[in-house]
């Protein structure tokens, strides 16, 4: 576990809440999906026919745009002051300080999509780092550690900005920037893949991270700490990103989780 580890935080936010902005691009249902996505064969077993987006996007029609929206979408390399500029309107200068200066949306892309993995390159994230360190507790030095209570408090700014951002406007941004988060994803070396499927399985899978209550022990077994329950320690980045937060933060960002996951399903 990074002792640093608080600039995972951003990218749940622009994966839930810039992430109904940011993360997945609104997701609007065109059919039924008739195999569910945990029952599927791998692609390559796939029939052409079957290889086609499960939560398709839908474009978005000029008519359904405000006045002030009209603006040409601009090009993934000359999106990032545009895109900045969304973010801030909508969770306000806490969380727009913290994103890179370039590739926000390329940045946003690759971390969703990292996250079910063990690591998350820092050369992808879409945020920098928090300057408070991360909080441990050490019992009667006897090297046995835990992480702090205190260690939580660093979020609340920026958890309260998630839970106070108007969902629906994230989801109409993440929509009509839906085709960039799409060509970086292509990019990205996934030609045949669709991110918003990416988006409701990284989702799914964040969901699943486990409820812990009471202090949380930690090992050193070199320069960074670790869990000392085995179970915990193998917990994916995304999901070890949400017991950092805390139970309280963790149980916030899942209620938002399943309200993106919903939009994303039925739009």
């Amino acid at each position: 576990m990074q002792k640093r580890a608080s600039q995972w935080l951003i990218p749940v936010i622009l994966a839930v809440g810039a992430a109904l902005a940011l993360w997945y691009y609104w997701v609007s249902m065109s059919g039924p999906v008739l195999t569910p996505v945990d029952t599927l064969p791998p692609a390559a077993e796939l029939p052409a026919e079957i290889l086609r987006p499960l939560h398709p996007v839908d474009d978005v029609d000029p008519v359904e745009l405000p006045a002030t929206s009209l603006v040409p979408l601009p090009p993934l390399d000359k999106s990032d002051d545009y895109f900045k500029l969304e973010i801030t309107d909508i969770f306000g200068d806490t969380i727009a300080s913290m994103l890179v200066e370039a590739g926000i949306i390329q940045r946003v892309v690759a971390t969703v999509d990292n996250l079910p993995r063990a690591h998350v390159s820092e050369k992808v994230r879409p945020v920098g780092r928090l300057a408070a360190p991360f909080l441990v507790d050490e019992q009667d030095g006897s090297g046995e550690y835990t992480v702090s209570v205190s260690n939580y408090q660093r979020y609340d700014q920026m958890i309260s900005s998630l839970t106070k951002a108007d969902m629906t406007a994230v989801a109409g941004l993440y929509r009509r920037f839906y085709p960039l988060f799409q060509r970086a994803y292509v990019d990205l070396g996934y030609p045949d893949g669709y991110f918003n499927d990416r988006l409701v399985e990284v989702i799914d899978h964040l969901l699943e991270t486990p409820e812990v209550s009471g202090p949380i022990e930690l090992v050193l077994p070199h320069v960074l700490y670790e869990y000392a329950d085995p179970d915990l320690e193998a917990l994916s980045s995304g999901q070890k990103l949400l017991l950092r937060l805390g139970p309280d933060h963790a149980g916030q960002v899942k209620v938002s989780l399943r309200e993106l996951r919903m939009l994303v399903t039925t739009m």
